[in-house]
C-alpha cells in the first residue's frame, strides 16, 4: 500500500508539474530593446531601439527593424532612432521613428525612406492601425491620432497627415469590425489618472471617443483576438497583458511577470506576441492553450 501511495503521490506530482509548465516560448536572438512586432505572411515584423540602454540617446541610430520567419532572423533596416508599431501595405513597411513617419520600400531597401512630417510639437509618434487605405498614427504626447491614405504608399508626398481625434496619452491601437480601440498613457508615463484608460471608437468616420475598460493603467498595446471576441491589453502599471470580453467586459490575465515591459502586443493565427522592452525578447504565447474566454 505504502508503495502505491508514493506512487500515487510521484504521479500526481508529475502532472501537476506538466500543467504547470508556462504556455510560451522566447525569442531572445536579435531582439535588443523590442518596442513592436507586427505579424505578417506567416512572419515576424520587430523593432527595436538597438540602444545600449533603454531609452536612446538623442544623437543615436542603433535602431533596426528584423524579419523572423521560420526561426530565422534577417535585419532588413537600419539607423533608425527610436523604431516603435509597423505597418505593411503592398510591398511598403511603415515604422514610427520618434516625431516622423518612414515609409521603406520592401522591394528596395538600399533606397532612402518617404518621410512623413507632422506638427511642430508631435514629439512621440508612436503607434499605427489600418483599416484599408487609412494608416491612423497615435502620438502620444501630445494625444493627436492622425489619419493618412495610403492608397498609393509608393507616393506619399502627395498626401499628408489629417487631424482625426484628440485623446489625451494616446498609445497603441487596434481595428476590428469597423472599430478602433485604443490604449492611454500618461504623457509623463507614471501619474496614472481615471482618463488613462482603454477607449473605444465605433464610428470610424465619424469618431467619438468612449470609454471601454475603465480600470487606470499604463497602458501601452491593444490586440483583436481574430474572431474580435476579445481584446489583449498590455499594462506596465501591472507588469501584464489581460484578456477582456469585448461584450461582457470580464477581465483574464493571460501573462505577468514583475520587472517586465510589456510593449506593443500583437496576436495572429492563436498566438500573442508580446515585446518586452526592459529585458530584450518576445514572449510568445498559445492562446488555444489558455481559457478560452475571460472568467
Amino acid at each position: 500500500m505504502k508503495k502505491i501511495f508514493l506512487l500515487t503521490v510521484a504521479l500526481i506530482f508529475l502532472f501537476g508539474a506538466a500543467q504547470a509548465q508556462p504556455l510560451v516560448s522566447v525569442v531572445r536572438e536579435d531582439v535588443k530593446f523590442s518596442e513592436s512586432i507586427l505579424p505578417v505572411d506567416g512572419g515576424l515584423f520587430i523593432s527595436n531601439y538597438g540602444s545600449e540602454k533603454m531609452r536612446p540617446r538623442p544623437d543615436e541610430n542603433a535602431g533596426y527593424i528584423i524579419f523572423r520567419k521560420n526561426g530565422v532572423n534577417k535585419k532588413i533596416v537600419e539607423g533608425l532612432h527610436k523604431p516603435t508599431a509597423m505597418n505593411v501595405k503592398d510591398n511598403f513597411l511603415f515604422v514610427c521613428d520618434e516625431t516622423v513617419l518612414k515609409v521603406f520600400d520592401l522591394k528596395n531597401l538600399s533606397a532612402a525612406p518617404q518621410i512623413v512630417t507632422f506638427a511642430e510639437d508631435d514629439k512621440v509618434v508612436n503607434a499605427l492601425a489600418r483599416d484599408g487605405n487609412t494608416l491612423y498614427i497615435s502620438v502620444t504626447n501630445s494625444g493627436r491620432i492622425y489619419s493618412l491614405d495610403v492608397s498609393n504608399p509608393g507616393r506619399l508626398d502627395e498626401a499628408s497627415p489629417k487631424l482625426w481625434l484628440e485623446l489625451g496619452g494616446v498609445n497603441g491601437m487596434a481595428i476590428g469590425g469597423g472599430e478602433m480601440f485604443i490604449a492611454t498613457i500618461p504623457a509623463d508615463y507614471k501619474t496614472v489618472t481615471a482618463d488613462d484608460v482603454i477607449y473605444r471608437v465605433r464610428n470610424l468616420k465619424k469618431p467619438v471617443a468612449e470609454k471601454f475598460l475603465d480600470v487606470p493603467g499604463l497602458y501601452d498595446g491593444v490586440a483583436l483576438s481574430d474572431d474580435l471576441k476579445t481584446l489583449y491589453v498590455s499594462d506596465w502599471l501591472t507588469a501584464s497583458v489581460s484578456a477582456v470580453d469585448v461584450r461582457t467586459k470580464k477581465i483574464r490575465v493571460v501573462y505577468e511577470e514583475k520587472g517586465c515591459g510589456p510593449a506593443d502586443i500583437a496576436q495572429a493565427g492563436g498566438t500573442l506576441f508580446i515585446p518586452e522592452l526592459v529585458n530584450s525578447r518576445i514572449i510568445c504565447i498559445d492562446l488555444s492553450k489558455c481559457q478560452k474566454s475571460p472568467d
